[in-house]
């Protein structure tokens, strides 16, 4: 009797360890995400996409989405160029209020350019966000001399850029690519914020300086070749 009664607790114990041992496992594999087939869902491919790119903090690579929604790159990136076709009322299509466009770090979802002034008159409700002129200058002079030094820039402009580049910092349009070799001074440079707020994907696009302020070229040593002029341009794109 003294030996059933011992062994009674320690059955007990055990079932339970095997209930505990079963309830992680059933855990484990309900904290894990089903596989969802998109084509299952209301619009497809095309609206997986939309819902992604709607939630994004940020601009998506393509390679990412094709992640998320379990399909190729090659036809995640086709459906990604027909939206954006959509959106803008290519063919018979009624243009939207946003774009999709593809930046330096992916696909993202922005307010329409030809809407610009609209939007800026709600969120700003007339308080100006635009930068200064004279940090529209200091982020020229960074666009297309980088990566340059502070002391650089003063040399360039002829006067003192430290809080100006402190606001361009902030902004997130230009960081600190390095140092100089000789002096020790941090290098500067623009962004991936710059280039998603110009809608550009890379420097390449930044157009050539001399047709706009000829001359400057010489002023600021650089060949006429690979001078940009940003300055119209940044003054549009960065508002907000």
């Amino acid at each position: 009797m003294s030996a059933a009664t011992t062994s009674g607790p320690d059955d007990v114990t055990g079932t339970d360890d095997v209930t505990g041992t079963d309830g992680a496992e059933g855990a484990e594999d309900a904290a894990e995400p089903a596989r969802v087939d998109v084509d299952d869902l209301p619009g497809g491919l095309p609206a997986a996409l939309e819902s992604v790119l709607m939630v994004a903090e940020g601009p998506v690579p393509v390679e990412r989405l094709a992640v998320g929604v379990d399909r190729p790159v090659p036809e995640v990136a086709r459906v990604l160029a027909d939206l954006a076709a959509e959106y803008r009322g290519d063919g018979d299509g009624r243009p939207r209020g946003f774009e999709l466009r593809e930046g330096a770090g992916g696909w993202r979802v922005y307010s329409s350019r030809a809407h610009a002034d609209v939007v800026g008159a709600f969120v700003l409700e007339g308080q100006s966000a635009r930068l200064s002129q004279a940090a529209l200058e200091t982020l020229a002079v960074v666009a297309y001399r980088q990566p340059v030094t502070r002391g650089q820039v003063s040399a360039v402009r002829g006067v003192n850029v430290d809080g100006v580049v402190r606001t361009l910092l902030a902004r997130g349009l230009i960081a600190e690519t390095g140092q100089d070799p000789l002096s020790g001074a941090a290098l500067f440079g623009t962004t991936g914020e710059f280039l998603d707020r110009m809608g550009w994907s890379s420097l390449d696009e930044l157009p050539p300086l001399a047709p706009h302020l000829p001359g400057v070229e010489d002023a600021v040593g650089l060949d006429p070749s690979s001078a940009r002029a940003v300055l119209a341009h940044v003054d549009d794109s960065t508002d907000g």
